[in-house]
């Protein structure tokens, strides 16, 4: 058994080649030694509906036994629209549901995203982060991730191909590994 952190990472793309997919396996490759990284599957959880809440679908109550199970949540976004995607929304919200029951309030979490544009998903970023604000979410401040999406910036074995790069997402998860402790404490 491992003493570091489980972070549970909720990649809002259901993409298999997703450039967000990918940005999370290189954090989680990068910072190994420091957190336990593990991508959570939600593809199957259905759009929300609260008629659905008190008999939730099994995707549903596996996704939040999964979140539950996590000392933290890593959410890897895309932007779509000048937002979050939608699937991500409705992830958060089935989690959140119903009331009394949501898994969210306290977990510690950070917020990371990729895109090819030269935003960095910022504007997904301010949106999820209110988001996740109003269901007491105890987010990381600083540092953020927005990494602008090339192919070159990895290795063939799914790093980081710029060291100060590398070295960056290094210290966030020193950082990110203090604040889970001390959210947690």
């Amino acid at each position: 058994m491992s003493d570091r952190p489980k972070v549970a990472v909720i990649v809002g793309s259901l993409r298999a080649q997703s450039v967000n997919r990918r940005l999370a396996e290189a954090i989680a490759k990068t910072v190994a030694g420091k957190l336990d990284l593990q991508i959570v599957d939600y593809a199957d959880v259905p759009l929300y509906n609260q008629d659905h809440e008190a008999d939730p679908p099994a995707a549903v109550i596996a996704f939040k036994d999964a979140l539950k199970a996590a000392d933290a949540v890593l959410f890897v976004t895309p932007e779509y629209n000048r937002s979050m995607p939608g699937v991500l929304k409705n992830a958060i919200d089935w989690a959140s549901r119903p009331p009394g029951q949501g898994v969210w309030s306290g977990k510690p979490a950070a917020i990371a995203g990729a895109t090819p544009g030269a935003v960095g998903t910022a504007a997904a970023q301010v949106d999820l982060r209110n988001v996740l604000t109003a269901i007491n979410v105890a987010v990381m401040g600083m540092p953020q991730i927005y990494f602008t999406h090339k192919d070159e910036h990895y290795t063939a074995d799914g790093g980081f191909s710029d060291p100060k790069f590398a070295a960056f997402i290094e210290g966030w998860g020193d950082k990110f590994a203090a604040w889970i402790a001390k959210m947690n404490g």
